[in-house]
């Protein structure tokens, strides 16, 4: 892997990066103003031919500093539409919201598909059929279309994968290296990642070519539009806690993170027969893709205003609207923990991270803080719990935890 670091560049407007005048419309027409930092850096390096490797968070616009160079240079003269671009993602809603953002940025004589299971394959092999420029997809589906024969990957230009380390944490890195090595070798390959475990280097080492490296995590892991908070609370007070948290928070929209698909299931059922909070929802592997695909549109619409989630599902959420996550477990990765607060403060916007920890859980929140590189704060909700215990030598609460009560109030 190319040792070579590109750090932040200067803020610049789309017009500056090179790209064409119905490129610029399209962005202008959408509602994009100005490229973020990891576009500004990204797109000149793709749109030059380089394998690139971007460190970011979620939320700082990857999708398009990937997405716009692929549009550009999609060859549309070819007389047999062949795949040129494959997009790869951990999680089928992730997968669905890259091909919308695709559709959006693209001509209309550009054709994608999205390829995920959970969904009739029939209806994906006569799109395939019918031809198509980029493909989205997560890696177990797509194997499956490589292995029927319905999905041709010889003449791809463009391979990207999307949250690489997700991808990998979930054990999609058998699934990954067979799709790689099915491509041709005259490609360009792109890997976006919140964070570059040893496991994602030597991926890159094996199958990229000399790849630029653009790290915009090297001071702070989690995004600094986040204000992240704990609260020491005993096992059976989190339920409690949880409910006061966001009745005085009022979030506008919330995910609350579980370890479990039966704890999350658990959970959202206690909230919703109880009525403590209006408008909860529910997503985790085992609901049926078509249940999934319904609730994730209620939390798009804003009709969902808290989201109790598993990690899994909770990757393929890419909201600008959640303004709080809550992790009512702790995460058992602390990468684990970077990508669920990265479901906030996006895009420049601010947002807020409540984790409830249980005293046996000090060694974990430890972690959690050595890895975002900054030491979590109490809430003032924690005098209150220390109250109900009879304990007061857990309280850390700073002058930005007592700042941000006194805007809560």
């Amino acid at each position: 892997m190319a040792k070579k670091v590109i750090k932040r560049r200067q803020r610049l407007s789309f017009e500056h990066l090179g790209l064409s005048a119905s490129m610029r419309e399209t962005l202008q027409r959408i509602g994009y103003q100005k490229p973020t930092p990891v576009q500004a850096a990204v797109i000149p390096l793709a749109l030059d031919g380089f394998d690139v490797i971007g460190q970011a968070q979620t939320g700082t616009g990857k999708t398009a500093a990937f997405g716009i160079p692929i549009l550009e240079k999609l060859d549309l003269n070819v007389r047999q539409v062949k795949p040129q671009a494959l997009i790869l993602t951990p999680t089928r809603e992730l997968a669905v919201q890259v091909e919308l953002e695709i559709r959006r940025m693209a001509p209309v004589e550009v054709h994608c598909c999205c390829l995920y299971g959970g969904r009739p394959i029939n209806k994906q092999i006569n799109q395939l059929q019918n031809g198509v420029h980029v493909v989205v997809g997560t890696p177990g589906r797509v194997i499956d279309h490589l292995n029927r024969g319905s999905l041709n990957i010889d003449q791809l230009s463009f391979v990207v994968l999307d949250e690489a380390d997700r991808m990998l944490d979930i054990g999609f890195r058998p699934d990954i290296e067979r799709i790689l090595q099915r491509c041709p070798s005259e490609r360009q390959t792109l890997l976006l990642s919140a964070t570059l475990p040893e496991p994602i280097r030597i991926l890159a080492k094996q199958y990229m070519i000399q790849p630029q490296v653009i790290n915009f995590s090297q001071k702070a892991v989690a995004a600094d539009t986040i204000d992240q908070f704990y609260l020491n609370v005993p096992g059976d007070l989190k339920y409690q806690i949880l409910v006061k948290l966001i009745q005085r928070e009022n979030p506008e929209q919330a995910i609350i993170f579980c370890r479990t698909k039966l704890g999350t299931e658990r959970l959202y059922r206690k909230l919703f027969k109880s009525g403590d909070v209006k408008q909860v929802g529910t997503l985790h592997g085992d609901m049926a893709q078509g249940a999934r695909d319904s609730m994730m549109a209620k939390f798009r619409s804003g009709e969902v205003q808290c989201l109790v989630a598993t990690d899994v599902v909770g990757r393929g959420i890419d909201i600008s609207n959640i303004s709080h996550i809550i992790n009512f477990d702790v995460p058992e990765l602390s990468d684990d923990y970077v990508h669920r607060v990265g479901r906030t403060g996006r895009m420049g916007k601010q947002g807020i991270a409540f984790t409830l920890v249980t005293p046996e859980q000090g060694s974990e929140l430890r972690a959690i803080e050595r890895k975002i590189g900054m030491q979590l704060q109490t809430d003032l909700l924690q005098e209150e719990i220390d109250e109900q215990t009879g304990t007061t030598d857990r309280v850390r609460s700073g002058p930005a935890a007592k700042k941000r009560y006194r805007r809560a109030l």
